[in-house]
């Protein structure tokens, strides 16, 4: 498969888009989980050296196992596959993904020791410590930082467009009006909330060392006098993952569930934001800042199409769907296990790599916009009617009952100039400094606390 060219892909995550997906190798390849799992390995063996009597090691021969892991590499990884599907240096082939990983840490260690490798163990307790591994820092190293990025961005632009007004629309219409500076501060201010849940439920992930059915039984027969769960609590632990105390031969995934809803609710954010961006295009409100050399349509030249946000669109709603399904279907197993859920959990990575490729999208997208300022103002300017509410709101404090009404008529359904207003202005039962007030009135300028509302964006 490694000499296959990217045109012959059958994933466009490794086609395509296989630049942006890069940085997730390390945690979504069969050679990471592979490697995933010689770590396990490795380092149980080395603890059971601390607490069985059978045997025990040096720090030299710590040193070589430990090795085995630090400096795997694609040969390391070719020889385990080849442990599997073909057999290797007298083994013959496992057709067992975790046997043949058993095997290989077994060469290096001492002879008299081999026993010892993946005792009491099983294939779960192996699969669920090193998928964590990599979830833990798929989010961790990759994810999130890329996720922080984009709410950077969002706060700088925010705070750079505080002041630029433009016109709001609640369900499509026009509204009191806002800025650009603000509606991109609550993007960040939510994307830093989710964010936050997505760190605090990688943190929570958690690992089972407990057997065949969770019942340490094969521990315990052959050592009784040894608390084994207390020896898995700190082995879990040792490896950076909170202890599942409790379990079948399956570690229940509620904490992998988690996870795929926070990363979920942080794509939500960003999939509203790629649509209001894509509005505010189509609206002329955003300009987008020429690529040289790009298409933009193959018929009409004049086009610069907002194609960052729809792809990143599309990204993330293909990974928001398949993170519901991992979620909904990992939470579930048959009795003490059924193994469905294994090829199942083989798709996390591309779950995790259409999510960064949206990120990238969306802050390429970022990158080229720039506020059309004139156009704002000008419909600001061209729709009057949006002072209706400072109009009636003052009249109310004033004591006028049937300030509402009063505007209503004047507004609803119809097309209002700012002279009709100032003919409304001039004919209420009001002080002359009311009458100053409502005159002052600018659509172009009613904007409310949306400035300070940038400013205080943490």
């Amino acid at each position: 498969m490694t000499d296959r060219s990217s045109l012959s892909a059958v994933s466009p995550l490794d086609g395509r888009y296989a630049g942006y997906t890069e940085p997730l190798v390390p945690y979504a390849s069969e050679r990471a989980l592979i490697r995933a799992r010689v770590r396990v390995e490795t380092e149980y063996f080395i603890r059971l050296a601390d607490i069985v009597p059978a045997f025990d090691l040096s720090d030299e021969e710590r040193a070589t196992l430990r090795d085995c892991y630090e400096s795997f590499d694609e040969a390391d990884a070719e020889i385990i596959k080849q442990l599997e599907t073909e057999g290797w240096k007298g083994y013959a082939a496992t057709n067992h993904d975790v046997k043949a990983v058993e095997y290989f840490v077994r060469e290096h260690a001492p002879e008299p020791a081999r026993p010892f490798v993946h005792f009491g163990l099983t294939s779960e307790d192996v699969n669920n410590l090193a998928q964590r591994l990599l979830v833990e820092g798929a989010v961790e190293e990759v994810l999130a930082p890329r996720l922080r990025e984009l709410r950077d961005a969002l706060t700088e632009m925010a705070r750079e467009h505080r002041d630029v007004a433009m016109l709001a629309h609640t369900h499509g219409q026009p509204a009191t009006p806002t800025t650009f500076g603000k509606e991109l501060a609550v993007y960040a201010a939510r994307l830093g909330r989710a964010v936050a849940e997505l760190d605090r439920s990688a943190d929570g992930l958690t690992g089972k060392l407990a057997g065949a059915s969770g019942t340490y039984a094969a521990h315990a027969v052959a050592y009784p006098d040894i608390d084994w769960p207390a020896v898995s609590e700190s082995f879990v632990e040792s490896l950076g993952l909170a202890h599942r105390q409790r379990s079948t031969q399956v570690n229940p995934c509620d904490d992998l569930q988690s996870v795929f809803d926070t990363l979920r609710n942080a794509n939500n954010v960003l999939l509203d934001l790629d649509r209001d961006i894509w509005l505010y295009v189509s609206k002329r409100y955003l300009g987008q800042e020429t690529v040289a050399g790009e298409t933009g349509s193959s018929t009409m030249p004049h086009k610069v199409n907002p194609i960052d946000f729809e792809n990143s669109e599309g990204n993330l709603s293909k990974a928001n769907a398949d993170l519901g399904f991992l979620g909904d279907y990992v939470t579930t197993s048959r009795l003490q296990r059924d193994l469905s859920d294994s090829t199942v959990k083989r798709n996390v990575g591309a779950a995790f790599a259409h999510c960064l490729v949206g990120y990238e999208k969306t802050s390429r997208g970022l990158a080229k916009i720039t506020p059309n300022e004139q156009v704002m103002r000008e419909e600001l300017a061209a729709t009057p009617e949006i002072i209706g509410e400072a109009v009636q709101t003052i009249l109310r404090r004033e004591g006028h009952d049937d300030a509402y009404e009063r505007v209503k008529e004047l507004t609803r359904g119809r097309q209002v100039t700012l002279a009709a207003f100032q003919e409304l202005f001039d004919e209420l039962d009001v002080d002359e400094s009311v009458r100053a007030e409502l005159h002052a009135l600018d659509p172009t300028e009613y904007v409310g606390l949306a400035s300070e509302l940038v400013d205080g964006l943490d």
